[in-house]
Formats: C-alpha cells, structure tokens, sequence
C-alpha cells in the first residue's frame, strides 16, 4: 500500500519501532526478569556460536553490565558439543552462580537439555527464532515470534532481534519499577547497540523486511561511526576503511566472528563485541583474522573433495545432495553445503563427523536450501521418525545430529521429502530482472542512488538485478579462489566497466566469460560502487550471463 512507503524508504525508531510485548508472553518475562534483577538475583547467557548468537550474547552482556551485573557466559564447542543447548552447560552456569539463564538463537527444541537445566535448579528463558513445534520446551518462559500461537507478525527476526527486544522490554519494567531512580544507575544506551542487531541480522540471513529493514537502516548508520571497542578493532583487522555495508557485515566481518567457533574458539565472537577494553578487543580481532584464514584453506580442501564425490556418483542428478567424510573438520559443514547449494543450484546436505556425548561417532549435518524447499521442517519431520538425534532450523539453512549407521535410510527420507515438496516439479532457479541498462549508463551517482532510498539490501529485499545486454568482453582471467574477473563495454565501444564472477571458475558460466571475446553476451548481476582506486567507478558483480543471438 502507499501508506506504507515512507516506512519503508525512511524507517524511524519514533515511528515504526515495533512493540515488544506483541510478542507471546514478553510482558510475563519481562515483568519476572525486571522483579528477579531487582532482587539481585544473577544472570547468565548461552548462546548459539554463530553470529547471530554472538550478537545476542552480546547485548545481554552489556544490557546486564549496564544495570549491574557481570553475567557468565557459555557459548558451546561447535566441534565437541554441537548446537543447542546441553546439561553440561547448564551445570557449569549454575555453578558460577547463574540462577537463571537465557538461551538465545537456540533452544526452541532442545527439550531434554532445558528439562535438565529445570531439574538442577535453573530459571531458563529462551529467546530464539527458528521454527516452533507445536509443543514448547519446558522453560520457565519461550519467547520465539515462530510459536503457533504468535501473533507479533515480527517472525522476520532474527534472535539478536528478539533479544534486543527482550531487553527493551526488560528496560521499561525496570523502568516504571523505579530501579534506575533507586539505583542511581543510568538506563543501558539500548539504540546505540543497534549496531549489533544490524551486524546479526544481516549475517543470519533473515528477510530485511518490517522491522529488520529498521534495525539495519539504523544499525548501519551507526556502525559508520561506532562506538563499540569490538567492532572498531575487527574493522580495522579486516581493512574496511569505508561506512560497513550489509556487503562488509556478509563477507567480511560475519566470517571473521564465526571462524572462532569453527576452531575451538566459540565465545570470542561474542567476547569481542560485549568488550569495552579496546586492547582486549584488539587481541580477539586479530585472532579471529588468524583463525579465518585458517578456515578458508580448509574450506577449499573439503569443497574440493566434495565436489570430487558429487561427481563421481553422479550425486548432481538427485533432488537433493547428501555428501560427508570422517575426516572433513566439523565445524564447517554449513559453508560446504552452502557452496554446492550455490554451484547445482539444489538442495544440499554436508555430513561431517565428530565424538559425541558418549564418545562414540555422530555425524554432524548442515543442510541449504532453494525456495519451495523448507529444510528445517524436513529435518524436525526426520527427528520425529526417529532418524535424528537432533534436528531443526530455518526453511533455507538448517541442521541435525545423527547416528552414522542412518545416514542412507536419512538420505532417503529427506529424498522423498524434497520431492514431496517440490511435487515431483525439479526445482528451477529463476532470475527476476529489474532493469535494463548499457554500461555507459551505469554510473556511480545512480548505483548512489538506489542504495540510498531503496537499500539497505539483504534476505528477502534483494538488490536490484540488472542486465547489461550486447556486452563486449576486452578481458578476462582467474583471480583468487576461482573468481572470473572481466572488463566489459557496451558492443559498440565506450566506457569500461569491471566485472566479476564470483566461484565461476569451472562453471557455464564462468567458460563463457573466459571465451567469449569476439561474440556480445548479456550478462545479469547486481552493481557496485569500487573506491579502491580512490575515484569510484561502478563494478558489475554477474550472476549470470546468455549469448546474445
């Protein structure tokens, strides 16, 4: 509706902030937790170890060190513990003095471990957004805007949302209890730490829609000139010496955060952004500067090998593409299957092994998806056919544990399920286009421009997709990890613009690019804006291209 385009183009904290008691049950919680932290009773956090976890880790940490208490913290070993919540960690919590803790970005089904942090003492909330089932766990309070019964319409959020909006909520209880006036304390800088919601928001891949597109608009105003000692050194570590972008919290700064947990370093992500010591932060970014490049080769060996399986066994013909090894490292299954997702263009499972709570091998899983594929409900569906341990997540990205032995009966339910969804159609991934352009026309004041009133851009608010049709390729070669960089024209000469393919080595497309030089092409991608020559010029980044007939 047109009423609703100012809120889009210019969301405001005064006028679109959304109402956190919307959500189910946040003023029970918000009403217990404000009358326990009165009390002096003490807090402690466990989290998810990606970025989304971290984020929410860290705005509860500093929501609590604001209004008086130093929290502990537990962010489980992605390797040794797995997702989710467990009683090991409960019991260490309550034994640094936590009476009650909140789980965030996890926990909305971990039954059995919540119902073991209930039985050794704990008061548990859990603050998560992944997909309910119609029973909840028994914590003393759920708040997840996917509950059946929900009516917030924020299931857009991600945790580090939902958290933000626990601590408003919390806030204005202690507020109208008159616990600042009490205390003397100064009530926490809630919109400062905005720049943490937008950093979680954009990494999780939630839809930038509603009050995400705030959250991000907002957040990414402020990350220009942050005052948080954590994102300032990770900034810096990383060379980012422009205003971030959601492009800078994707690829630059998100993997850095979650390369500590994919080398038995999980909290520092959310140590480095709950710091206000600078030179602890300083310390912590760089060491997940090391611990990223450490990642990267590592992930290139196992996309390698996987690749090397799916096409030995032809797995690229099936709906959806199961691979694994025993000796792949467990902590990136995720991004392996997120990069066969993006080369075949189908649904993708990468199994890696690790020991489990007994010492005997379970197969840790991460699935990516397409559209019209939920992974999340196929893996809750495997659990309950009792072929999980564990299983759950989001329709796009999701994960489970399991018991090595059923692995090809797993695969073979999930095959039935994909098709089952699919309705026997194969999935196709289409390209919308926007826009059509020449490269002459693609200048820097519009690219500018775009971003500026439509932006900012992410999950579920896509950038505009443009094709430059009848394009002339003068250039083109390998760089870094496959990538194909091109320098383009229109057909019949003018400007030239570069343009890059991202993994398109060994690709149609990528081919294409390497070949076509006395033939025009149209090419289809998203368009930048490159400083790095201290003049900017507008790049096309290519998704993908078609010989001109």
């Amino acid at each position: 509706p047109s009423d609703d385009v100012p809120a889009f183009l210019s969301p405001s904290l005064k006028n679109d902030f959304p109402d956190p008691f919307s959500l189910q049950d946040m003023e029970k919680m918000a009403d217990d937790l404000a009358d326990s932290i009165a009390d002096g009773r003490k807090i402690g956090v466990f989290a998810d170890f990606d970025v989304d976890g971290a984020t929410s880790a860290a705005l509860l940490l500093r929501f609590l060190r604001h209004i008086g208490q130093e929290a502990p913290l537990y962010i489980p070993d992605r390797i040794t513990e797995g997702y989710g919540p467990n009683s090991k960690a409960f019991q260490t919590l309550k034994d640094q003095g936590a009476e009650i803790v909140f789980v965030c970005d996890c926990g909305i089904t971990a039954f059995d471990p919540i119902a073991a942090g209930r039985n050794c003492g704990l008061e548990i909330v859990v603050l998560d957004h992944h997909e309910a089932e119609d029973t909840l766990p028994p914590a003393n309070h759920v708040i997840d805007p996917k509950r059946k019964e929900d009516t917030s319409g924020l299931s857009m959020l991600a945790a580090c949302g939902v958290t933000f909006m626990a601590c408003v909520a919390i806030n204005a209880k202690l507020r109208a209890a008159g616990y600042y006036a009490r205390t003397g304390l100064a009530e926490p800088p809630l919109k400062t730490w905005l720049d943490i919601v937008a950093l979680g928001t954009v990494c999780d891949m939630v839809p930038l829609v509603g009050a995400n597109r705030l959250f991000v608009k907002t957040g990414f105003s402020l990350m220009a000139h942050t005052e948080n000692p954590g994102l300032k050194a990770l900034l810096a570590v990383a060379g980012v010496n422009d205003a971030p972008t959601p492009y800078t919290a994707g690829f630059v700064l998100g993997p850095r955060i979650n390369a500590g947990s994919r080398v038995h370093r999980a909290d520092l992500g959310a140590r480095l952004l709950a710091t206000d010591d600078p030179e602890e932060a300083k310390n912590i970014a760089w060491t997940l500067n090391d611990c990223n490049a450490k990642r990267r080769e590592i992930e290139r060996q196992m996309i390698e090998e996987a690749i090397g399986q799916i096409e030995s066994k032809a797995l690229q013909n099936a709906p959806v593409i199961v691979v694994g090894d025993e000796g792949w490292h467990p902590g990136l299954s995720g991004l392996v299957a997120g990069r066969i997702k993006e080369k075949y263009g189908k649904p993708a499972v990468a199994v890696t092994y690790a020991p489990g709570p007994d010492n005997a091998l379970e197969g840790r899983g991460s699935g990516r998806s397409v559209p019209g594929v939920n992974m999340g409900a196929a893996f809750i569906d495997a659990r309950h056919a009792g072929l999980l341990i564990k299983g759950g997540g989001h329709a796009m990205a999701a994960g489970f544990t399991i018991l090595p032995d059923r692995l090809p009966d797993f695969t073979a339910f999930l095959t039935a399920h994909v098709l089952k969804q699919q309705e026997g159609v194969p999935a196709v991934n289409d390209l919308a286009i926007d826009a059509v352009l020449s490269v002459r026309g693609a200048t820097p004041a519009l690219v500018r421009t775009i971003a500026g009133s439509l932006g900012p851009f992410g999950q579920g608010h896509e950038e505009p997709l443009f094709v430059l049709p009848q394009v002339r390729i003068w250039q083109a070669d390998i760089v870094g990890d496959a990538h194909i960089r091109t320098l383009i024209s229109d057909w019949e000469g003018g400007p030239r613009m570069k343009a890059m393919a991202f993994r398109a080595g060994g690709t149609k497309l990528g081919d294409a690019l390497l070949a076509c030089r006395d033939k025009p092409l149209h090419l289809a991608g998203t368009l930048k804006i490159d400083s790095w020559s201290g003049t900017d010029k507008v790049e096309m980044h290519i998704q993908d291209g078609a010989k001109a007939l």
